[in-house]
């Protein structure tokens, strides 16, 4: 296979990748949720799909690899196959704004970029109380969290004091 064919394999299986939904978090794919970090094609056209999880122990890798792997066979990539890296460690960074946009209108407030609460850098900010999260639905920042865990240990569950409406909040990490 030519190298101009490996390349337009990668953006075809890049492509098929995209429409594999995250079980948890339904209204974003792998790809938008920053899992995918490389799809490698070979010279003989053997893909590899290449996730960091955003949690080492998160339940659903083993769902998202399975749709991975189908999704792909589904669209003429037989036998790809999905190697799983721990480092470096996912972030909610990997996140872009136009998926973090998804989240908010889906009723899950976005993580908080990196730095968004001034600190910058890599280092954990201590603070004498979290940042207010604007509520998804109304923008109100009158909000309480109700629990650090949500529906799944990456989200938390919060309370809209100013339109009553209970929310989960994706963490940042």
């Amino acid at each position: 296979m030519t190298r101009a064919g490996v390349g337009d394999r990668r953006a075809e299986a890049l492509e098929i990748l995209g429409t594999v939904m995250d079980p948890e978090v339904p209204v974003l794919s792998v790809v938008e949720l920053g899992i995918v970090r490389d799809v490698e094609v070979s010279d003989d056209g053997a893909v590899t799909v290449v996730v960091t999880p955003t949690y080492s122990g998160c339940p659903a890798m083993r769902t998202i690899e399975e749709e991975i792997v189908a999704a792909l066979g589904a669209g003429g990539f037989a036998g790809a196959r999905v190697q799983t890296v721990y480092s470096p460690p996912w972030t909610t960074d990997w996140i872009p704004a136009a998926a973090r946009e998804k989240l908010r209108a889906y009723g899950i407030a976005p993580p908080p970029a990196r730095g968004a609460d001034g600190a910058g850098g890599d280092l954990v900010p201590l603070l004498r109380r979290a940042p207010a999260v604007p509520c998804p639905y109304c923008g109100s920042s009158h909000t309480e969290t109700r629990s650090e865990f949500g529906s799944t240990a990456c989200k938390a569950t919060l309370y809209c004091r100013s339109c009553a409406q209970p929310f989960e909040l994706f963490k940042a990490i």
